[in-house]
């Protein structure tokens, strides 16, 4: 059976505060553990209002010391931002306190504008260009310490912490293969070139000490509820959010709306048809068969599966319904709810 992990990127909801989304985040964490979901990543984002997980390394620590099996990690660490010793510290700390448990996904975009990143990198001569030469030296700082090492991580030497490579193009995928990792792709807002990515990725496969085959995980939006009009109007938080920020008006994470599509021009329709193409929204049963088809057409290792969902008790119960279509456990959260929805008048 594929395995599902959750992408969270801390959502700060309109009338919400950094407190209570990474309050969320842990609760969260903690039902995935319980529901056996396999991993809990969080990305590296940063001036954006609506996106707590800026301080990733910090909020990952956050997780892993208040959960006990899952694994968590980076989806994932903008490396161009950083320096490789660095993160290598900052990981082999996270490893050294929860052994087993931590990985490390990297990717060679911003996460955030330009502006933004040249406060961050100050130097913007460290550019993309140099991600394949980072992510090696990285690496390496996760080796045992050589012979005339001068340079070492502490902690990180020894850690060997798992890697990925992500993407949203067809330059992750062709790295991925070049070095023998595992590969991420962004499908959860940039589909439009998943196919080839995955082409590429297999076919030019070099197995390597790391991974003897290719290994794909897909990132995927997933809002399911009682009934698909609960669903839908769930979803349009994260359709206001995509067209605020493709706008240039990045904020909080909206609250739900109804007919929102109905309000929007043909345009904003366009975009979120091509951004979101891959989301699965629905009542239990559609979302097993948007589950099963999807799995199907790309044969995904593993899937991430994100929820930008504005009330966190939706959220859970997502979560909840769609662990209980894919088998991953004997509660039918779908049925338990739409019993209580019903009883309720909704």
């Amino acid at each position: 059976m594929t395995s599902l992990s959750v992408l969270d990127l801390a959502p700060v909801t309109d009338g919400g505060t950094v407190a209570q989304s990474l309050t969320n985040t842990l609760d969260l964490a903690r039902h995935a553990e319980r529901l056996g979901y396999r991993r809990y990543w969080l990305a590296e984002h940063h001036n954006m209002p609506g996106i707590a997980s800026a301080a990733t390394a910090v909020v990952i620590g956050h997780v892993a010391a208040g959960t006990s099996t899952i694994r968590v990690g980076a989806g994932g660490i903008m490396l161009p931002n950083h320096a490789p010793l660095v993160i290598a510290e900052q990981f082999g700390t996270l490893s050294a306190l929860h052994p087993g448990r931590i990985d490390l996904g990297l990717g060679r975009a911003p996460g955030t504008d330009m502006l933004t990143a040249q406060a961050l990198r100050r130097n913007l001569d460290a550019s993309v260009d140099n991600f394949p030469r980072d992510v090696v030296e990285l690496m390496a700082y996760f080796e045992p310490v050589r012979e005339g090492q001068r340079v070492r991580a502490i902690p990180g030497e020894g850690e060997k912490v798992p890697v990925w490579i992500l993407g949203s193009s067809l330059y992750g995928a062709q790295l991925a293969a070049m070095l023998g990792l595992p590969y991420a792709f962004a499908s959860h807002f940039a589909p439009a070139e998943m196919e080839r990515a995955l082409e590429l990725y297999r076919s030019r496969f070099e197995p390597s000490e790391h991974l003897q085959k290719p290994h794909v995980m897909l990132g995927l939006n997933v809002v399911a509820a009682p009934t698909d009009d609960e669903a839908r109007y769930l979803f349009s938080s994260l359709q206001q959010a995509f067209v605020n920020l493709r706008s240039g008006r990045p904020g909080k994470l909206p609250a739900p709306v109804e007919n929102y599509t109905a309000r929007i021009g043909a345009q904003e329709n366009a975009m979120l048809n091509n951004a979101l193409s891959c989301a699965i929204v629905g009542s239990p049963e559609k979302v097993r068969l948007g589950l099963d088809a999807f799995i199907r057409r790309t044969g995904a290792d593993e899937l991430m599966v994100t929820a930008q969902i504005f009330d966190h008790a939706a959220r859970v119960r997502s979560f909840e319904i769609l662990a209980s279509v894919h088998g991953m456990t004997d509660d039918v959260a779908g049925d338990r709810h739409a019993a209580k929805a019903s009883s309720a008048g909704l």
